[in-house]
């Protein structure tokens, strides 16, 4: 565990960048320290490694005063992520991951047997092993500097905005990443975002930081989504705070309709390819659902009403909503679909039927009702 009794940090401006900070953090857990910047959520992150020395109070982790520990093997004993990777250029993929293994002294043949694991764990192929960071994307060196961070196999994980210099594909794919990484591993991750969307995705507690360096609230993502303790993190949280809390709803009970669909290669259909309408109402355009050889949605396909051959347009078809997720992923399907209607994806992307927003948000009030 690691625990923050009565921290504060001051700077010369005589302003707190932290402000008499009590938390515990529980071990084996995600916490998302999130807030705007300026508000101490990085300086605390910091402090827990003695990258930046408290001004008064205590740190500790297990039970143990930080500052009694000599900060080199305080930092080495810890994973640190950052927002730019911070791979050494001059040094190959396997030996920015065994960069911290052979500071502690691990033999390199050791070492390099470990990165090659590493590699694998955070979703990259051996062959990149010899690659320079200049020829990885942002979300592949991202990767790398987590497995850096893994090398030593520390208990405590900080990652300072790690996420937010990729695109918002890749900063998902990452994040979903993370959550699976953190299942097999149960580390004690300390997480810093100005992300509220992120913090409710990853956070198994979220510690909202105020300007003035103090905590505004601590407490588990869907508390925060359903109370908020004052003004200052309902505006922070957003207006859109119940959407946002539909992620905390399973959406198992949505039914899931057969979807009319067809093979799509680009060429002209014909009659016998083109499903009846999906929508009951006669004044919508007939929308047919297309898919690829693996059963993999390409869109919706809308016929030319005045082409004797059934050619068209093929529409792209909004988000997907996947086995196992939660009821906000359901609503967006419907709603971002062309067709009213949202595509439903087994854990291989392939498609198993489709959703109706009007029985998402039947869903919605049901669970709503369980609730009271």
């Amino acid at each position: 565990m690691v625990e923050f009794r009565g921290v504060s940090k001051v700077y010369q401006t005589g302003h707190p960048a932290v402000d008499n900070l009590n938390l515990s953090i529980e071990s084996g857990k995600i916490t998302v320290f999130v807030g705007p910047s300026g508000c101490g959520k990085t300086t605390s992150l910091r402090m827990i490694n003695r990258m930046v020395e408290p001004t008064s109070g205590t740190i500790t982790i297990d039970g143990r005063d930080v500052s009694t520990i000599p900060a080199h093997e305080l930092r080495r004993s810890m994973g640190y992520v950052m927002q730019q990777a911070g791979l050494l250029p001059h040094r190959t993929v396997i030996e920015n991951i065994s960069t911290v293994l052979r500071l502690n002294k691990v033999p390199r043949a050791q070492a390099r047997k470990r990165s090659m694991e590493l590699l694998k764990t955070v979703g990259l192929p051996e062959s990149m092993a010899n690659r320079y960071p200049n020829q990885l994307s942002g979300g592949q060196q991202q990767r790398v500097g987590v497995a850096r961070a893994l090398a030593a196999d520390p208990p405590v994980l900080l990652m300072d905005e790690p996420f937010s210099a990729v695109d918002p594909v890749v900063r998902a794919e990452l994040q979903q990443e993370l959550i699976r990484l953190q299942r097999e591993l149960a580390k004690t991750i300390i997480f810093v975002t100005h992300d509220i969307d992120e913090a409710t995705i990853l956070g198994d507690r979220v510690a909202v930081f105020a300007v003035g360096g103090r905590v505004a609230q601590y407490a588990p993502p869907e508390e925060i989504l359903r109370a908020p303790v004052d003004d200052f993190v309902a505006n922070f949280v957003g207006r859109d705070r119940g959407f946002r809390r539909l992620s905390f709803s399973s959406g198992e009970s949505v039914p899931i309709h057969p979807a009319q669909a067809v093979l799509w290669d680009g060429l002209p259909l014909t009659d016998d390819d083109v499903a009846a309408p999906t929508s009951h109402d006669s004044g919508t355009p007939r929308w047919t659902l297309a898919v690829d050889v693996n059963n993999r949605p390409l869109g919706w396909f809308v016929p030319d009403a005045q082409s004797e051959t059934k050619t068209g347009t093929l529409i792209p078809g909004g988000s997907l909503f996947r086995t196992g997720d939660p009821l906000r992923n359901a609503l967006d399907a419907a709603l971002s679909s062309p067709s009213g209607l949202g595509v439903a994806v087994d854990a291989d992307g392939q498609v198993i039927g489709v959703v109706k927003a009007s029985e998402v948000l039947a869903a919605i009030e049901s669970t709503r009702e369980g609730r009271n």
